[in-house]
């Protein structure tokens, strides 16, 4: 079937599909997203302009550029200034949480060492209270905080913000107070320095819209959403060794998590609730 016509005939379904209801913008997305999921438009592949866009689905320039902000949001497309708007490249960095320490004592190096690490600050500071709740202590407790930004080296794009939290009396005096790249993961040094190891995990793992200022760390487009996880890693003993956070942009990053599965009934104090 001819382009032209396989294109009209998604257009005339397109309502039926999505019900009549549906907002145009979103039905003009659909259509977009749908062809990007295909392959009819591939990564790198730019989109019709606008004015096209406008005469292809009978629509608006406002519906257009509601759809396409849409799709931007999205991270399938991205708009390059003064040239046009284009296909994005789906490929997602991967957190494969439960791996990630076994991997690090293996290589010896940073856990995210694929990306450019920039240290904003570091040494003494008030801990704020989402992760004084986390920690157990009070908000505003004073805490050894390191605080980082991860670039793609290649692209230079922002990646990651991040944080990691230490009681000060492990952390105040070390090198973890000061504004330097560390030379492997930060768990390694701590253990190294404190000869605790770390022995229990727990991630908060939550979705939301970013603040104005992670908007523009991360050079976020109107209306993208963000993947923010909270990280407490304890010893044998159950004490905090460290708290960490980080946010990403949620269009670039795919949580994978396999474990094994229980074979008998389990009475856990904390059921999943979804």
């Amino acid at each position: 079937m001819p382009c032209g016509a396989k294109n009209r005939v998604e257009e005339g379904t397109m309502a039926d599909e999505l019900g009549a209801r549906a907002p145009k913008y979103h039905r003009v997305a659909d259509a977009l997203r749908r062809e990007i999921k295909n392959g009819d438009l591939p990564p790198g592949h730019r989109l019709p302009a606008e004015t096209t866009l406008v005469e292809r689905f009978r629509v608006s320039l406002p519906t257009i550029r509601q759809a396409l902000g849409v799709l931007r949001a999205e991270g399938l497309i991205e708009s390059r200034h003064g040239i046009g708007t284009f296909v994005k490249e789906q490929r997602r960095l991967q957190r494969r949480s439960r791996g990630r320490y076994g991997n690090a004592r293996n290589h010896q190096k940073l856990l995210t060492h694929h990306l450019r690490h920039e240290i904003l600050f570091a040494g003494r500071g008030q801990v704020p209270a989402h992760i004084a709740e986390v920690m157990g202590v009070e908000p505003g407790t004073e805490v050894v905080i390191r605080r980082r930004h991860l670039f793609n080296k290649e692209t230079n794009q922002p990646e990651e913000i991040g944080a990691s939290y230490f009681p000060v009396e492990m952390a105040d005096g070390t090198f973890l107070a000061e504004p330097e790249v560390a030379p492997k993961a930060l768990f390694l040094c701590v253990e190294e320095l404190t000869g605790r190891k770390y022995s229990q995990a727990q991630d908060q793992w939550i979705a939301r819209m970013p603040t104005a200022e992670e908007s523009a760390a991360l050079d976020l487009p109107t209306g993208a959403p963000v993947l923010h996880v909270i990280h407490c890693a304890r010893d044998e003993n159950g004490d905090v060794l460290e708290v960490s956070e980080s946010v990403w942009p949620a269009d670039r990053v795919v949580l994978i998590d396999e474990y094994p599965i229980d074979q008998e009934p389990d009475d856990s104090a904390a059921p999943s609730e979804i």
